[in-house]
């Protein structure tokens, strides 16, 4: 390959890695009456004195998480926008949740945010200079109630929720089962309904959505 090939592939791959994230958002937003938006090359909304305290570097890629207020908007927005952070690994980007230390009034400048909608927050896209670093996570015991003996589909669905991030990696949640009826619920800190949409989600991918029903 010559390096005027090269080149013109980057660019190719750039293009369908762009067109395979927003192909998920617009699943996405349908599923969860959303207005998710991806963003790009928009470097404002890292920039300024939250950009330096959050340690953000040359991030001009993100996605924008919005959609009509209610009271269930910011667990969908977890649900939903941790689906795209998946997605966005296995296609080989690095992602990072960012609820305060974002230029937000920026971003909805950019946005086309509609009347009754919210910017709840962002994921950052990008490649990153590292791979992040791991956070222990909570013993399978912590974060469940009341359980003994757990059926297969359960312990595996709770290992994978036990993998979901966080905000300040707090994973404050508790499961708890009856037969194949399955509840969580926040146990408090910043952000815990995001949180619970991000887990719900891991817990699902882990589970099998056709083993149990959510209470």
């Amino acid at each position: 390959m010559t390096i005027l090939e090269a080149m013109k592939a980057r660019h190719s791959v750039r293009r369908y890695i762009s067109k395979q994230i927003q192909n998920e958002i617009n699943n996405c937003n349908i599923k969860g009456g959303l207005n998710i938006q991806l963003i790009t090359d928009e470097p404002k909304a890292f920039s300024g004195f939250l950009y330096h305290y959050g340690k953000f570097n040359n991030v001009q890629n993100y996605i924008a998480l919005i959609g009509n207020k209610s009271m269930d908007l910011d667990e969908k927005i977890g649900y939903y926008g941790e689906r795209l952070v998946l997605l966005a690994q296995m296609l080989g980007l690095n992602t990072c949740w960012v609820a305060a230390t974002f230029n937000k009034k920026s971003t909805k400048q950019i946005c086309k945010i509609q009347k009754g909608e919210k910017l709840v927050c962002v994921i950052a896209l990008g490649y990153g200079a590292t791979q992040g670093i791991s956070h222990k996570s909570k013993d399978i015991k912590q974060v469940c109630k009341n359980e003994t003996e757990m059926p297969n589909w359960y312990k595996k669905g709770i290992e994978f929720a036990s993998l979901a991030p966080t905000a300040i990696n707090q994973q404050k949640f508790e499961f708890s089962r009856k037969d194949n009826i399955v509840s969580l619920k926040s146990t408090g800190g910043f952000y815990s309904k995001v949180d619970l949409g991000i887990v719900k989600y891991h817990f699902e991918m882990g589970a099998g959505i056709e083993n149990f029903s959510w209470e």
